[in-house]
């Protein structure tokens, strides 16, 4: 889709409220399930089915209370997955796929994903200099400001009423949260490996590799025998990413001699296959959120799990579907959860079972419960952990609860930005590569799914709490005492393998 279409769709988008579905129930005796689907809709007298053809030039706002149906569709297009997709160039029409498939094609295919197209990352130039601030609400105003000229500045080159734009910690608060980490690693490897071994770090999601730099001139100048024998490694899915981490590094004299420390890796940590026998540190700061994620809804009655699919049509509508057979994957965590959990856990069925069914019987009601969405992506990155890195020690951040998240338990944040602003929907079938799908993470629960797959002992701490314990508190403190390195992101916690 070309820049003037999504922007046009974006401005119809904007004349209503946030889009909202309404469930239909089938009542066709099938296997297979068709729950919800698509609720943005463009159309034309003369559709297109090409992606970014001009011609669509009417946003309609769809409901479900007659869906077309779309069984015969289902049974005859073919199934295909995020890794089958990489090679497009187009975004895919008459299939069907799963969702945590559609989700991982819509933010990671190489072609039109939304970060290796679509993401760009906020800088705020010079870091902030908090102790010279009043209070949080002024660092609150310059960081307004610096937003706002970071915009202006890349406006004056490419305009763009949709520019994606996101900031991290990492950027936030330069170089002191940085440093937090360093100094955690630097504290754990003396303890437990040196100097028998390297300090070797791996970083996934590495943004514009202002954490790798940030920990390395850490390194350098308080532990500079250590530094000797520190390797950074960089695993780097979006090749657009790995380019700039690679300016980043070269760009001053001061970082270019990190190079011989520095290696860039431009592959999906899925696909990694080589074999790492050394003691290594393992950094996922704000990933798991992106994670492609399995929907699984529950037969009221039976409790019997259904696994969510979409179907692309010939125009490039999306439906939902539910299926009894689960595949090996989900069924797998689903299996192992059940088996490794310490703890209750929320998920549809919770609660009286009298009362769930009383309530499936109301005139009106769903045929299924809301869904579950499972972080079976997650899980097989536990699974690489294991296989290929079996003496690392994770360090791992992300979000343990978002506002404004889509209906369901472990439901996702789905937004884009236009014309500066965030636009929330309340449904992940979205067209893909224009929408950041971001979840929550149960740490309780996924602590115990760690540790069930890597054999490995954990420790779970607020962001806040972690922060306190190794980073230079005093440096990000405002004058009144207020540190918003440690008030924001309370809705963050931090796992660390020990």
């Amino acid at each position: 889709m070309n820049p003037p279409a999504i922007s046009q769709v974006f401005r119809r988008l904007f004349s209503h409220q946030t889009c909202s579905r309404r469930i239909y129930t089938s009542s066709v005796p099938r296997s297979i399930i068709r729950y919800q689907y698509r609720t943005y809709r463009k159309k034309s007298s003369e559709e297109t089915y090409v992606d970014g053809g001009s011609t669509e030039s009417h946003w309609q706002q769809r409901t479900e209370i007659l869906p077309p149906d779309k069984a015969e569709e289902y049974e005859r297009y073919p199934m295909v997955d995020a890794n089958a997709l990489r090679t497009r160039k187009e975004r895919p029409r008459r299939v069907k796929m799963l969702t945590r498939d559609f989700i991982e094609d819509s933010l990671y295919n190489p072609n039109y994903g939304y970060f290796p197209k679509q993401a760009v990352i906020f800088t705020p130039g010079e870091p902030f200099d908090f102790n010279a601030l009043p209070d949080e609400a002024a660092f609150h105003k310059l960081l307004g400001q610096r937003y706002t000229e970071f915009e202006d500045a890349l406006d004056e080159h490419s305009p763009s009423d949709t520019r994606q734009l996101w900031h991290t910690p990492t950027e936030l608060f330069r170089p002191h949260y940085g440093e937090a980490i360093a100094h955690y690693l630097v504290t754990n490897y003396r303890l437990l490996h040196h100097p028998f071994h390297d300090l070797i770090i791996y970083e996934m999601g590495a943004g514009n590799g202002t954490l790798m730099l940030n920990i390395l001139d850490f390194i350098r100048d308080f532990h500079p025998d250590v530094y000797q024998r520190t390797k950074f490694k960089i695993i780097e899915i979006a090749p657009e990413l790995a380019k700039l981490q690679t300016a980043q590094l070269e760009r001053t004299a001061d970082s270019r001699g990190h190079t011989d420390h520095v290696e860039i890796i431009n592959r999906s940590i899925f696909n990694w296959d080589i074999y790492v026998a050394s003691p290594c540190y393992f950094l996922s700061l704000e990933v798991f959120d992106n994670f492609a994620h399995d929907s699984i809804r529950y037969d009221p009655f039976t409790e019997q799990p259904l696994q969510g699919s979409v179907l692309i049509d010939n125009a490039g509508d999306f439906f939902e579907f539910y299926t009894k057979g689960i595949d090996p994957v989900a069924s797998r965590y689903l299996r192992v959860r059940h088996d490794a959990a310490s703890r209750p856990f929320q998920h549809p069925v919770m609660g009286s079972r009298w009362k769930r069914m009383l309530r499936a019987r109301l005139p009106f009601a769903a045929n299924l419960t809301v869904p579950e969405f499972i972080p079976t992506r997650l899980m097989q990155f536990f699974d690489i952990l294991q296989r290929y890195f079996p003496l690392h020690q994770l360090l791992a951040s992300d979000f343990n609860a978002l506002p404004d998240a889509i209906k369901g338990v472990n439901a996702p944040v789905v937004q884009t930005r236009y014309q500066r602003r965030t636009v929330p929907v309340t449904t992940p079938l979205v067209q893909q590569g224009y929408f950041d799908i971001l979840f929550p993470t149960d740490f309780a629960v996924i602590e115990d799914i760690y540790r069930a797959i890597t054999g490995r002992l954990t420790r779970v701490l607020s962001h806040e709490d972690f922060l306190r314990r190794w980073s230079d508190v005093e440096a990000t403190q405002c004058r009144n005492g207020e540190s918003p390195m440690l008030s924001w992101y309370k809705n963050a916690s931090v796992l660390t393998t020990v």
